[in-house]
């Protein structure tokens, strides 16, 4: 039984380890606002594909996903189910795309804060990240 407890806490550990989190950022909110958007990268190291299924945060009444779409010459967000991230690969969340929305803040988002999120991923479980809160004019980052 020991031995057993051991290695599904190995597998879970090693799940976890393989999602990687890159780039987590969001732009400040002005007074007022109820939303705002986390974007950033997220790295699957895993021989299997995994999908992003929810998040939270304590600095929102709740996190959606969402992608950014146009319909005819109008932009329109969305929200959908998840996202994929392939085997090996990656999915990046970023203005114009997919992204993470907060709903309801609680406070606005000042420049130089940092928002904690939790992701919940089918295989990989919860992992923990935090978004670098930008400029509200921010542009997106890059990692080089």
């Amino acid at each position: 039984m020991r031995v057993l407890l051991f290695c599904l806490a190995l597998a879970a550990t090693t799940a976890v380890a393989q999602i990687k989190i890159e780039n987590a950022w969001g732009r400040a909110t002005p007074p007022g606002a109820k939303i705002a958007a986390g974007y950033m990268t997220i790295r699957n190291d895993a021989s299997a594909p995994d999908r992003l299924i929810a998040a939270t945060s304590p600095a929102a009444e709740k996190v959606e996903t969402h992608v950014t779409m146009k319909e005819g010459d109008v932009f329109r967000m969305r929200q959908v189910t998840g996202y994929d991230v392939p085997a090996h690969g990656s999915f990046e969340l970023k203005p114009g795309g997919a992204h993470l929305m907060l709903v309801n803040v609680k406070a606005p988002l000042q420049e130089g804060a940092k928002v904690p999120l939790t992701l919940r991923f089918e295989r990989a479980g919860e992992v923990k990240t935090e978004l670098q809160v930008g400029r509200l004019t921010e542009t997106p980052k890059r990692s080089h």
